[in-house]
């Protein structure tokens, strides 16, 4: 295939996970679609490799964010994973990312795999609406200075690196120490990311349109070590304790980085949200229900 420039007024951005052959299949779907009905379609030329496309689609070597320049729209094909790395995309472009769960769960896509023809059709008529979901930043300090700076959708967690010890750490909000203890780490995450990692952790489920923040402590050895749901205001903080074995920063489950004895991670609400493209006005109640299967058998509702 070679590079095409397309002449279309409206360019959709497609990500995909490749190495699944439903991605590959709902990717070739989605395309033909776009390009029946006028619009343009551009992807990562390494992906490109792996999609049997038509000549009419725009490749694009550039993997940085910049790749998305002047698309009115960003679709991700995949799991959580592919739909997280979609959201790195959005959040540095503005561009809105539209989801379509090719994995298990998937909270963060809008639709499914059986839905392909309809997400044509209503990214084509632009029938669509537009959210946005808070994010966190992510400063990492050591020895007095900042040493790393990321951000996250879903959460960022301080965990231990070491199987046979836990990691000591103290916990602080607003600038005032909460309570220390050993454990297997700390998951900070914002509401979208309450039915991620910190959910697996025992925190509780908190609504999209809830602005606050969490703190999740992940299998601690301390009589108090509750879930916290703190203002979005807050600033949280995680202080590795030096006499600790070193820990590791993970953002989203996609990005790393190695905490020393005694480093400090501090979080707090970001600057720049990610924008998701919703099709659909069902409330976040009926979302949890289905994605999770939950028995609702028996339900009679409020009296008429």
């Amino acid at each position: 295939m070679t590079n095409v420039t397309t002449d279309t007024t409206r360019t959709v951005f497609l990500l995909a996970h490749t190495g699944r052959p439903a991605a590959i299949r709902s990717a070739e779907l989605v395309v033909q679609g776009l390009l029946r009905n006028g619009l343009g379609v551009r992807v990562l030329a390494t992906e490109a490799a792996d999609l049997p496309l038509p000549d009419a689609v725009e490749t694009v070597t550039d993997t940085s964010p910049a790749a998305v320049d002047g698309c009115e729209l960003l679709i991700v094909l995949g799991g959580d994973g592919t739909l997280l790395r979609g959201a790195e995309f959005s959040r540095a472009s503005g561009v809105p990312m539209l989801g379509v769960n090719l994995g298990r769960v998937g909270f963060l896509a809008e639709a499914e795999r059986d839905d392909l023809d309809k997400v044509v059709s209503r990214v084509v008529t632009r029938d669509y609406d537009v959210e946005e979901r808070m994010t966190i930043d992510v400063l990492v300090h050591s020895n007095g200075d900042i040493v790393h700076t990321d951000w996250a959708l879903n959460e960022a967690a301080v965990q231990k690196v070491s199987p046979e010890r836990m990691l000591e750490v103290v916990l602080e909000i607003d600038g005032r120490p909460v309570t220390g203890f050993g454990c297997d780490g700390i998951v900070c995450a914002t509401p979208t990311g309450s039915t991620a990692y910190a959910f697996s952790a025992g925190g509780p489920v908190v609504w999209p349109e809830v602005e606050a923040l969490l703190m999740v402590p992940i299998s601690a050895h301390a009589l108090f070590a509750k879930p916290l749901v703190t203002s979005p205001a807050s600033v949280l903080a995680v202080e590795v304790q030096p006499h600790t074995p070193h820990g590791v920063l993970w953002c989203d489950g996609r990005r790393t980085v190695e905490l020393p004895a005694g480093a400090r991670v501090e979080v707090r609400r970001g600057a720049v949200p990610v924008r998701l493209a919703r099709l659909h006005q069902a409330s976040f109640t009926d979302r949890l229900v289905a994605k999770f299967a939950l028995p609702v058998s028996g339900w009679r509702g409020a009296p008429h």
